[in-house]
């Protein structure tokens, strides 16, 4: 099933928010222009803005605010996303040579900032000073988490308290304030508003396990890269702490393998370390803290009115739990 089969209801305005997407990433540079739209037309979950107005119900729904709300979230996450890609030396995404690749790194850092900026001048025509406090927040919170992916990549020795911060400020922020703001823009309560983030946090940090655990149980077809491709990067995920704290050798072997280089390391050796990674323990228990995550998300379900938008809000993380791309 796809995700969008879960809330239909809300079609016609997410058309209205990808329209309005497209309108906003529209620059004078052709260059800038050209980059920004590729990136829009690889497409996406568009999850933030699902988040953003299912947040909405819960309150006085209008869309024009919710659209604020909901492209500047977009914007923002398309942005880390070019710059994830300049840091991790990425050639593709979803199946798509990224900007970086097409260009240059030049072009993609200043196509992330272009795009950043369209985010926060969006988010300006919702009169609510407590909107943009919270979103400069959570910017800084990315900021620092994507400093800190750099500063451990190729660290063994990283723990489950370093990783969980990491993907909170990664990933989880994000999610827990596109809920957050699309219930400010409708005038929840606060009791409704932390409810909102509650919910999108821990969804956030199930989502983000998930996504690291289909790095090497999903096909390449699947994930639009191949798999391994987090790993060989330097990224060390939740899979690969599990594995390596229960076999030494095997954490030997991946510093040995690694010493050599990302450009020297041959795919069938690649293979090898994906399939060990993806019959090891370390899935199953990757797997359990990411349920956990989400019974947590159910129970700050519990906190909001009975609803259509709370139903979608519980569908769409049981669908999160089980999704294979």
């Amino acid at each position: 099933m796809k995700l969008a089969m879960i809330y239909p209801f809300l079609k016609n305005d997410l058309d209205k928010i990808e329209k309005a997407l497209n309108e906003t990433i529209q620059a004078e540079n052709d260059v800038l222009r050209e980059a920004s739209t590729q990136l829009l037309e690889a497409g996406g979950k568009r999850i933030r803005p699902v988040f953003v107005l299912l947040a909405g119900k819960f309150g006085d729904y209008d869309l024009e605010r919710m659209k604020h709300v909901a492209v500047s979230l977009e914007l923002i996450h398309m942005a880390s996303l070019v710059h994830d890609d300049v840091i991790d030396e990425a050639e593709l995404r979803r199946g798509e040579p990224t900007i970086k690749a097409k260009w240059d790194n030049r072009i993609a850092m200043y196509t992330g900032d272009y795009i950043f900026a369209r985010a926060i001048e969006c988010l300006s025509n919702l009169q609510k000073p407590q909107a943009h406090r919270i979103l400069s927040e959570t910017i800084v919170e990315v900021c620092l988490g994507e400093i800190e992916q750099i500063k451990d990549k190729f660290n063994w020795d990283q723990n489950l308290r370093t990783y969980l911060r990491r993907i909170k400020r990664k990933t989880a922020l994000l999610i827990a304030v596109s809920c957050q703001l699309g219930g400010i823009a409708a005038n929840v309560s606060a009791k409704e508003e932390k409810a909102l983030f509650q919910y999108g946090y821990y969804v956030g940090m199930s989502y983000q396990i998930i996504d690291d655990v289909l790095d090497f149980t999903a096909t390449e077809e699947e994930l639009g890269k191949p798999a391994g491709s987090d790993l060989l990067q330097g990224n060390i995920t939740l899979p690969v702490i599990y594995a390596i704290a229960q076999d030494d050798d095997f954490k030997h072997k991946l510093e040995t393998l690694f010493q050599q280089g990302q450009q020297e390391i041959s795919q069938e050796d690649l293979t090898s370390v994906v399939n060990h990674i993806k019959n090891s323990p370390g899935i199953e228990a990757s797997l359990s803290l990411s349920e956990r995550y989400l019974n947590k998300a159910y129970e700050a379900l519990e906190q909001l009115p009975e609803q259509k938008a709370k139903q979608t809000f519980k569908s769409i993380a049981r669908y999160i739990g089980k999704r294979k791309s």
